[in-house]
């Protein structure tokens, strides 16, 4: 199997390269938008804010080669934290006024807001161990993990989605926190697998392991 981790210029390549070779994968790390093909799966991971990731995907020219690569052909594609985030259609961060924000791949219908403006009022960003929910009829990436596990989590907006079947998994920050989507063969979780223990190496063996892999 042949797993494509994005490198798009952000930071955190190494802890997800590291927990894919802990499962006896060989990552390969993509650094060009044309080698994408190449992968049998994908993983985009991204810290720091949604605009400066999205502008760096869009003057790398990996807008349109991911939107190929997902929409055409299938491939299967996890979102990790921030690249969770730029699967919605929009990020309001910076977004000035009378504009929708920067746009991002608009693989899952959603935006992504701020959570002091979804009524959280706890401290800023959202930074250490959360349990996450997914209820009955879980999504085959919590395979084997229980309801109630904790994962690992630091963000300051939240992705919320436009249609509620996309929302796999909660957390709860004082007010209800997209943990992780699906929209068909595209994932994202906002907590980092990569950092979360033995449950998040599960998780990622979980999408490696689905069908579409």
């Amino acid at each position: 199997m042949k797993v494509g981790v994005i490198d798009y210029g952000v930071g955190n390549l190494g802890s997800v390269v590291r927990a894919l070779e802990e499962l006896d994968v060989t990552p390969r790390l993509i650094d060009r938008p044309v080698d994408l093909h190449d992968a049998g799966c994908l993983i985009l991971p991204g810290v720091g804010s949604f605009t400066d990731c999205a502008n760096l995907l869009d003057r790398g020219g990996w807008f349109d080669a991911l939107r190929q690569e997902v929409l055409e052909f299938g491939r299967p594609l996890l979102g990790v934290c921030v690249g969770m985030q730029l699967l919605a259609d929009f990020g309001v961060e910076g977004a000035a006024d009378g504009t929708q924000g920067t746009p991002g791949l608009g693989f899952v219908p959603g935006t992504v807001e701020h959570l002091a403006t979804r009524g959280c009022n706890l401290r800023l960003p959202h930074v250490g161990w959360n349990e996450i929910r997914c209820g009955e009829g879980c999504d085959h990436l919590f395979d084997g993990i229980p309801d109630g596990t904790d994962f690992y989590f630091t963000h300051s907006y939240t992705f919320v989605a436009q249609y509620q079947a996309d929302v796999i998994a909660t957390a709860d920050y004082g007010v209800p926190v997209t943990a992780a989507v699906r929209h068909g063969h595209v994932w994202g979780t906002q907590f980092h697998p990569e950092k979360s223990s033995r449950a998040g190496f599960k998780l990622l063996a979980n999408f490696l392991a689905g069908p579409s892999c």
